[in-house]
């Protein structure tokens, strides 16, 4: 077989993982990446964007995209995350429903299966979480969504474990076409390094803080540079709609504040393999999420 022949063998195309908020959609996207570009919390709608992740191996090339968890909208960025998880299910090849196996089917569920309905996609029931159940609460699940829809495949798994993960990608690879390499084999998001580095201070201020924070606040890098002694320099913004929030923030004497940036500048440093001077402020945006020109400049544009 010649060059040409065999590169004509290769694969590719584009996956969106899609869900209830908190199913662990992030969580599978990085275990299937092999490094952290999607943030995660216990607090949902953690995902804002859609979040395009690769996957290459010698004969194939998968772009996942990582989409805000489905639910019902109650601001204009809530909108636009509705819009962007539900576009990613009309360009793709396959699409990963994904659901906690520990939790019962519930609205937000039958929703997603009724939106499934209208696509001609192939459509995975991914079930996470299995280390939290018996084999026979699993088996039980698969019946359940069974009779609500014609999946393509079924496929239980653990994220967080990487339980059975390479069967999965193996299932994903039976449904890609013949196809070109997106992008070079050691690139794993299509995102810029800022995204990657907003996201994940954003992520340290969700870990650290409760209640209404964790909705109320958005990261913008406003100046990343290599300094003369290969420091990357990063000046960061977090944006929030209130005074009191940003004194939570900024905590007792910068306490919480100092912790977010230690915690982000590990992570950022393992990203960017370099080392990291970090500085953060706090700023007041009131109600940012309803504002159009504020969501535009966040980089939550409309497609």
């Amino acid at each position: 077989m010649n060059q040409q022949e065999e590169r004509s063998k290769f694969r590719s195309g584009f996956v969106a993982i899609i869900g209830r908020p908190n199913v662990g959609k992030s969580t599978l996207m990085n275990h299937l990446i092999g490094q952290k570009i999607a943030i995660m919390s216990d607090k949902p709608q953690t995902t804002r964007n859609k979040i395009h992740g690769v996957y290459t191996e010698e004969n194939m090339q998968i772009v996942f995209l990582d989409t805000p968890g489905i639910h019902k909208p109650n601001s204009k960025l809530g909108n636009y995350m509705m819009k962007s998880a539900e576009s990613a299910l009309k360009e793709v090849e396959a699409i990963l429903f994904l659901i906690d196996a520990s939790e019962e089917l519930g609205g937000g569920d039958r929703y997603i299966i009724e939106q499934l309905g209208k696509v001609s996609t192939p459509v995975f029931l991914v079930i996470n979480k299995i280390d939290k159940i018996d084999p026979e609460a699993l088996m039980n699940k698969i019946v359940q969504y069974k009779d609500l829809y014609n999946f393509a495949e079924i496929v239980p798994i653990s994220a967080m474990n990487g339980n059975n993960i390479s069967t999965l990608l193996q299932q994903i690879g039976n449904y890609l076409p013949e196809g070109p390499q997106y992008y070079p084999a050691d690139q794993v998001t299509d995102h810029p390094e800022q995204f990657v580095c907003a996201e994940l201070i954003r992520e340290k201020i969700l870990h650290l803080t409760r209640e209404e924070i964790p909705h109320s606040i958005a990261v913008q890098i406003e100046d990343m540079r290599v300094q003369d002694n290969g420091v990357v320099y990063i000046g960061a913004v977090v944006f929030v709609e209130r005074d009191s929030q940003k004194g939570i923030i900024i905590g007792k004497r910068g306490a919480l504040l100092k912790e977010v940036g230690k915690n982000a500048r590990i992570d950022i440093e393992n990203l960017l393999g370099s080392k990291v001077f970090l500085e953060i402020w706090v700023k007041v945006k009131k109600d940012w999420r309803n504002q159009d020109r504020v969501l535009n400049d966040l980089g939550f544009k409309h497609e």
